[in-house]
C-alpha cells in the first residue's frame, strides 16, 4: 500500500476494528477511511503526505496554515533596533563594528591560540567523524582572536547524516514515555556541566549573562523531554456515525538549520523538540559560533541517545542547506537564517515536495519563551493523520 510516491487517502476495508487501527497508523497517507470512503467534514482535517502535498485544510490543522505568531513584526536578521546598533545574535554592534570584514581584524597572535590545537569533528550516527573534505572552519571569539576550529562539512557529509537519521527508524516506533526519559538524562547531564558551557559562550559571544543561556537551555530540554508523551491527538465531531480520530505523526527525518545567534539555546530549542516528538534530525548549528553545538554532543554520547537520532554537521550554511533542502531522503527542512537562505531552501523544497518553515529572515528572541519554545515548534514536528471509524448500524 505505501509503494507509491503519493500519499493523499487511503481506505481499509474488514470485519475487524482491531485490525483495522494497527494498520491505519501505518499507511503513508494524510486520511485514513475504515469501511468507508470519500467522506468529508469541514469539521476534520483533509491533506496529504509525500507528493501529494502537505497543509491541512478543515479542522484545527487547517485553521493553523492561516495563522502567524502574535510576536511576528516583521523585523529580520540584523536589522537596525533604532540605537545606531544592529542586532547580531545576541548582542548590538555598533555600525562601525558591523562595516569591519572579520579578515580586516587584527592578526591572533600565537600566545592567542588555544594551548591545545583541537578542531571539533561532526557528529554523525552517533560517532565523531572528520568531514570529507578534510577542511575546517575558523572560528572567532567576542575579541577577534581564535576560539577554535571545526570541520566543514559538505554534501559526502550531509548525505551520511541523513542514512544515519534513516537507519535510526527504531527511535520513531518506540514509545513516547522512553524517549521522554532520554531527554531527562540530557537535560540533567548538561546542567552538571553549565558552568562549562558558560564560560565557552561567554567567551564566544561576550554576553556576560551566558550562565542565564545554559539554564534556560536545560529549562527547553525538559521541557521537551515533558511535552514527548502529551502531545496527543484529538477526536473531530463530524456528523457521521464516525469517530474521526486526528493523529499527531512525526515527520520523519528532518533537517534543521540552527539560528546564527544564541548558540546553545537556539540548537536546543530547535533539535529538542523535534526529536522528543519522534524525528530524527540532520542540524546545521551555527555558522558564526558552531562551538557550543559541537560541545552538546558530548553530553548526547553520555545520555542514552541512540546513534542516528541527532547528528550534527558544522560547515557553511547556505551550502549545507542547500544540500538538505534537495536531498530526496530529508522529509521537512526548517531554516532559521536570513531571507535569502529561506528562499533557496523553498526553491529547492519544492521539486520533491519537501515542507518546509523558514522564517524568512525574521529574528527571534531566542530566550524568549513565546518566540523560541511552545507549541508552535510541536505542531511543525508532526503530521495529523485523521483516521475515520464507524460505527453502530
Amino acid at each position: 500500500a505505501n509503494n507509491t510516491r503519493y500519499g493523499l487517502a487511503a481506505s481499509v476495508w474488514t470485519e475487524s476494528v482491531n485490525l483495522a487501527l494497527d494498520v491505519a497508523p501505518k499507511l503513508a497517507a494524510g486520511t485514513v477511511w475504515v469501511n468507508c470512503t470519500n467522506v468529508f467534514d469541514a469539521a476534520a482535517g483533509f491533506g496529504g503526505y509525500r507528493e501529494s502535498g502537505f497543509g491541512r485544510e478543515g479542522g484545527r490543522e487547517g485553521l493553523r496554515e492561516y495563522v502567524r505568531p502574535r510576536w511576528s513584526d516583521g523585523r529580520t536578521v540584523g536589522q537596525s533596533d533604532g540605537t545606531g546598533a544592529r542586532k547580531k545574535g545576541n548582542r548590538a554592534i555598533r555600525s562601525e563594528e558591523a562595516a569591519e570584514p572579520l579578515s580586516d581584524r587584527p592578526t591572533v597572535r600565537p600566545s592567542d591560540l588555544p594551548p591545545i590545537d583541537r578542531t571539533a569533528k561532526l557528529y554523525i550516527g552517533g560517532r565523531q567523524a572528520r568531514p570529507d573534505s578534510g577542511y575546517s572552519l575558523t572560528v572567532r571569539d567576542a575579541k577577534g582572536g581564535i576560539a577554535g576550529e571545526v570541520g566543514r562539512g559538505n554534501r559526502k557529509d550531509i548525505r551520511n547524516a541523513v542514512e544515519a537519521a534513516r537507519a535510526a527508524a527504531a527511535w520513531t516506533r518506540g514509545t513516547a514515555h522512553a524517549r521522554a526519559q532520554v531527554l531527562y538524562y540530557i537535560a540533567e547531564n548538561l546542567a552538571a556541566r553549565g558552568d562549562e558551557f558558560a564560560r565557552r559562550i561567554r567567551d564566544l559571544t561576550g554576553d556576560r549573562h551566558a550562565q542565564r543561556e545554559v539554564a534556560l537551555a536545560v529549562e527547553r530540554v525538559f521541557a521537551a523531554a515533558a511535552w514527548a508523551d502529551k502531545w496527543d491527538g484529538h477526536v473531530h465531531h463530524t456528523p457521521f456515525r464516525n469517530v474521526t480520530l486526528a493523529m499527531p505523526e512525526p515527520l520523519g527525518v528532518l533537517g534543521i538549520v540552527c539560528p546564527p545567534g544564541s548558540p546553545l539555546v537556539g540548537f536546543v530549542s530547535t533539535v529538542m523538540p523535534a526529536i522528543a516528538l519522534g524525528n530524527r534530525v540532520v542540524a546545521i548549528p551555527s555558522e558564526r559560533w558552531p562551538i557550543p553545538a559541537t560541545d552538546f554532543y558530548q553530553v548526547l554520547e553520555t545520555s542514552d541517545v541512540p546513534a542516528g537520532v541527532i547528528n550534527i554537521v558544522t560547515g557553511a550554511e547556505r551550502e549545507l542547506a542547500a544540500v538538505l533542502a534537495a536531498h530526496d531522503d530529508v522529509d521537512a527542512v526548517w531554516h532559521f537564517g536570513s531571507r535569502e537562505g529561506a528562499a533557496e531552501v523553498e526553491r529547492l523544497s519544492a521539486g520533491n515536495m519537501k515542507r518546509t518553515w523558514v522564517d524568512y529572515g525574521r529574528e527571534r528572541d531566542w530566550r524568549d519563551e513565546e518566540q523560541g519554545a511552545g507549541r508552535e515548534f510541536l505542531e511543525h514536528a508532526t503530521q495529523v493523520k485523521n483516521i475515520w471509524v464507524p460505527y453502530g448500524e
